[in-house]
């Protein structure tokens, strides 16, 4: 299917996940918007490189997804959002009774609270539309849990139940809603956590790489941005046009056991 004619917003989108997947959606034809906090020449540049491969319309725009105005400006600022992808996301490490009061409000501020401020934001310009697909970035710790994140598992379960109530909300138009669960994907964030984590436990690249860092992917190997991509296309796509308030995992085998 050709998204031809359609545009995507994604948020988060200037490195790692965000950024595969709006790759994958401009080259499948939509017309994308970036989106990050920062406003410097490299951000805009990659729109235009976006631009430049695909023949899409591609541009960056500035928007703090821990403010809920900001969310909604961007949605606005837009002009039409067909496909919405929440996928910003911040992380903390730390056990519940030490965790950071102001780390807490941030995690769920710029990984929960955005997703509900776009999305509010987009449905009537779907609605207009006459089609739309709001594409979740969840994550396993959206359907399983882990100690010390009890912010991110908090919100990223957050994510998946509002995914939900958004597909039973539209159910019968034209509109889904589902959200995507990747275990560790392969991103320049994690890849610089490997030298890190090769000094800590005296262990080669890939040592560390399957018993520390996969070692709960059974897999044991990383997920992709482009194997991201692919699935955000997938949704969009007329194949999926029965495909609501559901959670695609693609970690490895994480979930499973």
């Amino acid at each position: 299917m050709s998204l031809k004619g359609k545009t995507a917003v994604i948020t988060g989108s200037n490195s790692g996940i965000g950024l595969g997947i709006a790759r994958e959606l401009a080259r499948a034809g939509a017309d994308v918007v970036l989106n990050s906090f920062t406003d410097r020449d490299e951000d805009h540049r990659l729109a235009e490189e976006i631009s430049d491969e695909t023949g899409t319309r591609a541009r960056y725009i500035k928007a703090d997804m821990s403010k809920g105005d900001e969310c909604r400006d961007l949605i606005a600022r837009a002009g039409a959002c067909d496909i919405l992808v929440n996928n910003a996301g911040v992380q903390h490490v730390a056990p519940i009774d030490q965790f950071p009061q102001d780390k807490w409000d941030a995690i769920i501020a710029i990984n929960l609270n955005s997703a509900f401020h776009t999305t509010a934001a987009a449905l009537p310009m779907m609605r207009k539309a006459g089609w739309g697909r709001v594409v979740n970035v969840a994550s396993a710790h959206g359907l399983t849990a882990s100690p010390y994140k009890a912010a991110y598992v908090t919100a990223k379960h957050g994510i998946v139940g509002m995914t939900k109530t958004v597909a039973l909300e539209t159910a019968e138009e034209p509109i889904t809603a589902n959200a995507i669960c990747p275990g560790y994907v392969l991103t320049p964030l994690v890849e610089a956590q490997i030298p890190d984590q090769m000094k800590t436990h005296g262990m080669d690249r890939d040592t560390v790489v399957r018993e520390v860092i996969l070692a709960r992917q059974p897999s044991k190997q990383f997920a992709t941005v482009e194997q991201m991509g692919g699935v955000a296309v997938f949704l969009c796509s007329e194949a999926a046009a029965q495909i609501t308030g559901t959670t695609i995992s693609v970690d490895g085998g994480w979930t499973a056991l």
